[in-house]
Protein backbone atom coordinates (compact mmCIF):
# COMPACT_ATOMS: atom_id res chain seq x y z
CA UNK A 1 0.00 0.00 0.00
CA UNK A 2 1.51 3.59 -0.86
CA UNK A 3 2.01 5.98 1.70
CA UNK A 4 -0.64 8.30 0.01
CA UNK A 5 -3.28 5.41 0.57
CA UNK A 6 -2.15 4.63 3.88
CA UNK A 7 -2.82 8.41 4.63
CA UNK A 8 -6.35 8.19 3.47
CA UNK A 9 -7.03 5.18 5.27
CA UNK A 10 -5.96 6.63 8.65
CA UNK A 11 -7.60 9.76 8.09
CA UNK A 12 -10.91 7.91 7.36
CA UNK A 13 -10.24 5.47 10.46
CA UNK A 14 -9.33 8.46 13.01
CA UNK A 15 -12.28 10.75 12.12
CA UNK A 16 -14.72 7.70 12.71
CA UNK A 17 -12.90 6.85 15.80
CA UNK A 18 -13.44 11.05 16.62
CA UNK A 19 -17.41 10.55 15.73
CA UNK A 20 -17.56 7.73 17.94
CA UNK A 21 -16.11 8.95 21.30
CA UNK A 22 -18.91 11.07 22.37
CA UNK A 23 -21.60 8.68 21.43
CA UNK A 24 -20.29 6.30 22.94
CA UNK A 25 -19.60 8.58 26.11
CA UNK A 26 -23.66 9.57 26.25
CA UNK A 27 -24.38 5.84 25.79
CA UNK A 28 -22.08 4.80 28.56
CA UNK A 29 -23.52 7.66 30.94
CA UNK A 30 -27.05 6.54 29.97
CA UNK A 31 -26.20 3.15 30.93
CA UNK A 32 -24.62 3.92 34.40
CA UNK A 33 -26.18 7.25 35.04
CA UNK A 34 -29.57 7.95 35.16
CA UNK A 35 -30.41 4.10 34.32
CA UNK A 36 -29.08 3.21 38.01
CA UNK A 37 -31.43 3.66 40.47
CA UNK A 38 -28.87 4.35 43.15
CA UNK A 39 -26.92 6.75 41.49
CA UNK A 40 -30.26 8.59 39.77
CA UNK A 41 -31.44 8.79 43.63
CA UNK A 42 -28.30 10.11 44.71
CA UNK A 43 -28.12 12.81 41.70
CA UNK A 44 -31.58 14.40 42.80
CA UNK A 45 -31.20 14.42 46.36
CA UNK A 46 -29.37 17.30 46.74
CA UNK A 47 -32.32 19.20 44.76
CA UNK A 48 -34.43 19.02 47.84
CA UNK A 49 -32.56 21.85 49.49
CA UNK A 50 -33.10 24.14 45.74
CA UNK A 51 -35.16 26.54 45.92
CA UNK A 52 -36.84 26.20 42.72
CA UNK A 53 -37.65 23.05 43.43
CA UNK A 54 -38.69 23.44 47.13
CA UNK A 55 -41.34 25.90 45.39
CA UNK A 56 -42.61 23.58 43.04
CA UNK A 57 -43.26 21.16 45.82
CA UNK A 58 -44.50 23.01 48.05
CA UNK A 59 -47.24 24.58 45.24
CA UNK A 60 -47.96 20.67 44.43
CA UNK A 61 -48.80 19.47 47.81
CA UNK A 62 -50.51 23.05 48.49
CA UNK A 63 -52.91 22.20 45.59
CA UNK A 64 -53.23 18.95 46.58
CA UNK A 65 -54.13 19.55 49.79
CA UNK A 66 -56.06 22.36 48.83
CA UNK A 67 -58.34 19.60 46.89
CA UNK A 68 -58.76 17.16 49.18
CA UNK A 69 -60.27 20.02 52.02
CA UNK A 70 -62.69 20.72 48.98
CA UNK A 71 -63.56 17.56 48.88
CA UNK A 72 -64.10 16.92 52.28
CA UNK A 73 -65.84 19.99 53.14
CA UNK A 74 -68.00 19.98 49.86
CA UNK A 75 -67.37 23.72 48.65
CA UNK A 76 -64.22 25.49 47.93
CA UNK A 77 -61.83 26.69 50.78
CA UNK A 78 -61.55 30.62 51.57
CA UNK A 79 -58.74 32.58 50.33
CA UNK A 80 -57.08 32.59 54.20
CA UNK A 81 -57.44 28.47 54.29
CA UNK A 82 -55.84 28.54 51.09
CA UNK A 83 -52.51 31.25 52.33
CA UNK A 84 -52.35 28.81 55.38
CA UNK A 85 -51.99 25.84 53.47
CA UNK A 86 -49.53 27.27 51.33
CA UNK A 87 -47.01 28.56 53.70
CA UNK A 88 -47.30 25.34 55.48
CA UNK A 89 -46.33 23.63 52.58
CA UNK A 90 -43.41 25.72 52.41
CA UNK A 91 -42.52 25.18 56.13
CA UNK A 92 -42.65 21.66 55.24
CA UNK A 93 -40.30 21.30 52.38
CA UNK A 94 -37.76 22.61 55.22
CA UNK A 95 -37.97 19.54 57.18
CA UNK A 96 -36.17 16.22 57.20
CA UNK A 97 -39.46 14.54 56.38
CA UNK A 98 -39.91 16.41 53.17
CA UNK A 99 -35.91 15.04 52.33
CA UNK A 100 -37.22 10.93 53.34
CA UNK A 101 -40.37 11.54 51.12
CA UNK A 102 -38.18 13.71 48.21
CA UNK A 103 -35.80 10.51 48.11
CA UNK A 104 -38.27 7.59 48.58
CA UNK A 105 -40.58 8.95 45.96
CA UNK A 106 -37.79 9.34 43.37
CA UNK A 107 -36.71 5.67 44.58
CA UNK A 108 -39.90 4.26 43.90
CA UNK A 109 -40.75 6.38 40.27
CA UNK A 110 -37.45 5.37 38.81
CA UNK A 111 -37.51 1.43 39.84
CA UNK A 112 -40.73 1.29 38.78
CA UNK A 113 -39.77 2.89 35.18
CA UNK A 114 -36.84 0.69 35.08
CA UNK A 115 -38.72 -2.55 35.66
CA UNK A 116 -41.22 -1.33 32.59
CA UNK A 117 -38.07 -0.79 30.20
CA UNK A 118 -36.67 -3.87 30.86
CA UNK A 119 -39.32 -5.88 30.75
CA UNK A 120 -40.67 -6.54 26.80
CA UNK A 121 -44.13 -8.03 28.29
CA UNK A 122 -44.76 -4.82 29.62
CA UNK A 123 -45.41 -3.25 26.38
CA UNK A 124 -48.68 -1.38 25.24
CA UNK A 125 -49.16 -1.22 29.10
CA UNK A 126 -48.52 2.39 31.23
CA UNK A 127 -46.44 3.06 33.68
CA UNK A 128 -48.05 3.53 37.41
CA UNK A 129 -46.55 3.39 41.10
CA UNK A 130 -48.50 3.60 44.19
CA UNK A 131 -47.43 6.37 46.36
CA UNK A 132 -49.17 5.00 49.49
CA UNK A 133 -45.82 3.85 50.72
CA UNK A 134 -44.16 7.01 50.74
CA UNK A 135 -47.20 9.33 52.15
CA UNK A 136 -47.25 6.82 54.90
CA UNK A 137 -43.69 7.04 55.63
CA UNK A 138 -43.80 11.21 55.37
CA UNK A 139 -47.15 10.61 57.53
CA UNK A 140 -45.01 8.97 60.69
CA UNK A 141 -42.13 11.04 60.20
CA UNK A 142 -44.50 13.65 61.13
CA UNK A 143 -45.74 12.18 63.72
CA UNK A 144 -42.75 11.73 65.22
CA UNK A 145 -42.17 15.66 65.24
CA UNK A 146 -45.42 16.20 66.86
CA UNK A 147 -47.01 17.99 63.66
CA UNK A 148 -50.62 18.53 64.53
CA UNK A 149 -53.10 16.41 62.88
CA UNK A 150 -50.40 14.48 61.15
CA UNK A 151 -51.67 11.08 62.25
CA UNK A 152 -55.04 12.37 60.23
CA UNK A 153 -53.31 12.76 56.50
CA UNK A 154 -55.21 9.89 54.30
CA UNK A 155 -52.88 7.54 52.68
CA UNK A 156 -54.55 6.53 49.45
CA UNK A 157 -53.69 3.35 47.51
CA UNK A 158 -54.15 5.11 43.93
CA UNK A 159 -52.39 4.35 40.90
CA UNK A 160 -50.31 7.36 39.89
CA UNK A 161 -49.74 6.93 35.96
CA UNK A 162 -46.05 8.01 35.15
CA UNK A 163 -45.03 7.27 31.68
CA UNK A 164 -48.18 6.67 29.13
CA UNK A 165 -48.44 3.80 27.39
CA UNK A 166 -46.91 4.51 23.78
CA UNK A 167 -44.22 6.48 25.55
CA UNK A 168 -43.42 3.67 27.62
CA UNK A 169 -42.83 1.27 24.52
CA UNK A 170 -40.65 4.32 22.66
CA UNK A 171 -38.47 4.68 25.49
CA UNK A 172 -38.44 0.49 25.86
CA UNK A 173 -36.98 0.89 22.25
CA UNK A 174 -34.27 3.06 23.23
CA UNK A 175 -33.05 1.82 25.89
CA UNK A 176 -32.39 -1.55 24.53
CA UNK A 177 -30.44 0.44 21.69
CA UNK A 178 -28.77 2.05 24.51
CA UNK A 179 -28.24 -0.92 26.07
CA UNK A 180 -26.17 -2.74 22.94
CA UNK A 181 -24.50 0.71 22.33
CA UNK A 182 -22.44 1.20 25.95
CA UNK A 183 -20.79 -1.86 25.02
CA UNK A 184 -19.89 -2.02 21.05
CA UNK A 185 -19.41 1.90 20.71
CA UNK A 186 -16.60 2.26 22.75
CA UNK A 187 -15.08 -1.03 21.91
CA UNK A 188 -15.16 0.30 17.95
CA UNK A 189 -13.96 3.76 18.94
CA UNK A 190 -10.51 2.30 20.72
CA UNK A 191 -10.20 -0.15 17.48
CA UNK A 192 -10.75 2.66 14.85
CA UNK A 193 -8.41 4.76 16.67
CA UNK A 194 -5.59 1.93 17.20
CA UNK A 195 -6.00 0.66 13.49
CA UNK A 196 -6.09 4.23 12.39
CA UNK A 197 -2.38 5.09 14.12
CA UNK A 198 -1.08 1.46 12.92
CA UNK A 199 -1.68 2.23 9.28
CA UNK A 200 -0.74 5.41 8.71
CA UNK A 201 2.51 6.75 6.84
CA UNK A 202 3.58 9.31 9.70
CA UNK A 203 1.86 7.81 13.31
CA UNK A 204 3.22 11.32 15.10
CA UNK A 205 0.72 12.76 13.06
CA UNK A 206 -1.97 10.45 13.37
CA UNK A 207 -1.96 10.42 17.08
CA UNK A 208 -2.01 14.21 17.03
CA UNK A 209 -4.70 14.23 14.90
CA UNK A 210 -6.47 11.24 17.05
CA UNK A 211 -5.99 13.49 19.80
CA UNK A 212 -7.46 16.69 18.75
CA UNK A 213 -10.29 14.93 16.99
CA UNK A 214 -11.27 13.62 20.36
CA UNK A 215 -11.28 16.94 21.78
CA UNK A 216 -13.71 18.10 19.40
CA UNK A 217 -15.76 15.62 19.84
CA UNK A 218 -15.84 16.44 23.48
CA UNK A 219 -16.59 19.75 23.19
CA UNK A 220 -19.54 18.78 19.93
CA UNK A 221 -20.71 16.80 23.41
CA UNK A 222 -20.96 19.94 25.96
CA UNK A 223 -22.48 21.68 23.00
CA UNK A 224 -25.47 19.07 22.61
CA UNK A 225 -25.73 18.79 26.51
CA UNK A 226 -26.53 22.91 26.75
CA UNK A 227 -28.55 22.10 23.86
CA UNK A 228 -30.64 19.55 24.87
CA UNK A 229 -31.49 20.97 28.09
CA UNK A 230 -32.77 24.22 26.07
CA UNK A 231 -34.88 21.92 24.59
CA UNK A 232 -36.20 19.77 27.00
CA UNK A 233 -37.10 22.70 29.47
CA UNK A 234 -38.61 24.54 26.62
CA UNK A 235 -40.92 21.35 25.79
CA UNK A 236 -42.47 20.72 29.24
CA UNK A 237 -45.77 21.81 30.09
CA UNK A 238 -46.23 24.61 32.20
CA UNK A 239 -46.99 23.37 35.46
CA UNK A 240 -43.01 21.68 35.31
CA UNK A 241 -41.44 24.07 33.26
CA UNK A 242 -38.92 26.92 35.10
CA UNK A 243 -35.93 26.94 37.01
CA UNK A 244 -36.76 23.56 38.87
CA UNK A 245 -36.61 21.51 35.62
CA UNK A 246 -33.44 23.15 34.80
CA UNK A 247 -32.24 22.30 37.86
CA UNK A 248 -33.54 18.57 37.79
CA UNK A 249 -31.57 18.68 34.40
CA UNK A 250 -28.96 19.65 35.46
CA UNK A 251 -28.34 17.26 38.45
CA UNK A 252 -28.87 14.43 35.76
CA UNK A 253 -26.35 15.59 33.27
CA UNK A 254 -23.87 16.36 35.62
CA UNK A 255 -21.59 13.30 35.43
CA UNK A 256 -22.08 13.48 31.35
CA UNK A 257 -20.66 17.27 30.92
CA UNK A 258 -17.62 16.25 33.24
CA UNK A 259 -17.24 13.52 31.12
CA UNK A 260 -17.09 15.81 27.62
CA UNK A 261 -14.74 18.11 29.01
CA UNK A 262 -12.55 15.25 30.10
CA UNK A 263 -12.45 14.01 26.99
CA UNK A 264 -11.62 17.54 25.58
CA UNK A 265 -8.53 17.50 28.31
CA UNK A 266 -7.66 14.30 27.26
CA UNK A 267 -7.58 14.78 23.73
CA UNK A 268 -5.50 18.07 23.91
CA UNK A 269 -3.00 16.45 26.01
CA UNK A 270 -2.43 13.78 23.44
CA UNK A 271 -2.38 16.14 20.94
CA UNK A 272 0.03 18.43 23.13
CA UNK A 273 2.28 15.90 24.09
CA UNK A 274 2.69 14.18 20.09
CA UNK A 275 3.66 17.38 18.95
CA UNK A 276 6.01 18.25 21.65
CA UNK A 277 7.42 14.81 21.12
CA UNK A 278 8.13 15.75 17.48
CA UNK A 279 9.19 19.19 17.80
CA UNK A 280 11.87 18.33 20.76
CA UNK A 281 12.33 14.96 20.83
CA UNK A 282 14.06 14.08 17.40
CA UNK A 283 17.54 13.64 18.09
CA UNK A 284 20.33 16.00 16.14
CA UNK A 285 21.48 14.21 12.96
CA UNK A 286 25.41 14.35 12.61
CA UNK A 287 26.79 15.66 9.80
CA UNK A 288 29.27 13.49 7.72
CA UNK A 289 32.68 15.29 7.68
CA UNK A 290 33.23 17.77 4.61
CA UNK A 291 35.87 16.46 2.49
CA UNK A 292 38.71 18.25 1.71
CA UNK A 293 38.83 20.36 -1.61
CA UNK A 294 41.66 20.75 -3.68
CA UNK A 295 41.92 24.47 -3.67
CA UNK A 296 42.08 23.76 0.33
CA UNK A 297 45.23 21.15 0.00
CA UNK A 298 47.14 22.55 -2.74
CA UNK A 299 47.89 21.66 -5.37
CA UNK A 300 49.34 17.68 -5.78
CA UNK A 301 53.13 17.64 -6.12
CA UNK A 302 53.93 15.91 -9.13
CA UNK A 303 54.62 11.81 -9.23
CA UNK A 304 58.89 11.63 -9.89
CA UNK A 305 59.08 9.68 -12.90
CA UNK A 306 61.88 6.45 -13.81
CA UNK A 307 64.98 7.81 -15.64
CA UNK A 308 67.00 5.51 -17.65
CA UNK A 309 70.71 4.94 -16.81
Amino acid sequence: MSPRSRSALSAVLIALASLLAPCATLAGWAMHGPADTGRYVAAVAPLADDPAVRDAAADTLGAGFAGFVDEATAGPVNGAVRLFVRDAARSFTRTEAFHEGWDAANRTVHAAVLRALRDDGAAGHAVTVDLAPVTERVRDRLAEDHVPFARRIPVRHTAVTVLPAHEADRLRKGYQVLDVAAFWLPLAAVVFAVTGIAVAACRRRAVTAAGIGTALGGALLALAVLVGRRLTVAELPGPVDGPAAGAVYDALTETLRTASWLLVALGLTVALASWLTGRYGRPARRRPPARPTPEATGPTPPRPTGTRL
